[in-house]
């Protein structure tokens, strides 16, 4: 198995990498290896290395920035992989790419299906769409995963800001009507490689959008008492800051964010046998957050 992994630091992409060690002959890239953006650079490494499947980890996730830099967003989250796309195709390999919920526009209660009508609210949102559109046009054997609220050990993330900021304030304030579902970046690699290991094994999958998040849905009030009490009985902070449940309209930021963010897993559950993320259980490793 051959496989290319674009955006190999950030939180998945790491994941991804170390998962597949002894399993796959990988080349791992970043930006300084790899721009997605250059269409020849992209063209000339799957050339000489030849994959089976590219998996596209790299994104433009700064969802405020991206407001302002509309051309960079597009560029990262739409240009690079369709290009990827292209020349999967070309060489006959799969491809895999990474979505978000931001696709919807985050209204309702009820978790997102594949088949839901997008409307995203803000330019990543927008250029994400454009992407996940561009690789659906480009390449016929694509597998395209929406997930939601990523956390890891590597890279910046909610966990690691929380833990942050308990060395320091004695009270936050959480915004607590935005729900969705936490989701441990190495549970999105460990689910990516169980998929590709399907079609190694020679299923024949429905190509197209599935959606992979954390289970049980929380706000992110809740998902912050859940970080602190993990870390408090762990040894990890010596007190736990006083939490303070507030409405988005509180607290203003330049993008509008999602008050729905679930996604509805069961199509990857009955195609790939994949189970949603446990964030709870994934949080037992706090002390690797620091």
């Amino acid at each position: 198995m051959k496989v290319l992994i674009t955006g190999c630091n950030g939180q998945v992409g790491h994941c991804l990498v170390k998962q597949l060690e002894g399993k796959a002959e990988v080349l791992a890239v970043d930006k300084a290896q790899l721009d997605i953006t250059d269409q020849a650079a992209v063209y000339a490494i799957v050339a000489d290395f030849e994959p089976q499947y590219i998996i596209n980890a790299a994104a433009h996730t700064a969802v405020d920035k991206a407001e302002e830099e509309v051309e960079l967003s597009f560029a990262i989250n739409s240009d690079g992989p369709k290009y990827l796309a292209e020349v999967a195709e070309n060489c006959g390999a799969v491809m895999l790419h990474i979505s978000t919920d931001y696709v919807f526009n985050g209204m309702g209660n009820e978790p997102y299906q594949e088949i839901d009508p997008v409307g995203p609210q803000g330019v990543y949102g927008k250029s994400k769409l454009a992407g996940e559109l561009a690789v659906i046009d480009a390449c016929e054997k694509h597998l395209i995963l929406r997930t939601a609220w990523v956390f890891g050990e590597h890279g910046n993330n909610f966990v690691k800001t929380m833990l942050r900021l308990a060395q320091t304030r004695d009270e936050l304030s959480i915004v607590g009507d935005q729900i969705g579902g936490p989701t441990y970046a190495g549970d999105i690699a460990a689910a990516l490689i169980k998929m590709l290991e399907s079609i190694e094994a020679g299923a024949k999958p429905a190509w197209g959008v599935y959606h992979y998040s954390g289970m049980p849905y929380a706000s992110w009030y809740e998902f912050a008492q859940t970080i602190f009490d993990k870390a408090l009985s762990k040894g990890v902070i010596e007190h736990s800051p006083c939490l303070h449940s507030i409405p988005t309209s509180a607290y203003p930021t330049p993008a509008k964010r999602p008050s729905n963010s679930r996604l509805n897993c069961n199509k990857i559950a009955i195609q790939f046998n994949v189970t949603p993320s446990d964030w709870v259980y994934a949080l037992n490793n706090i002390e690797a957050y620091k």
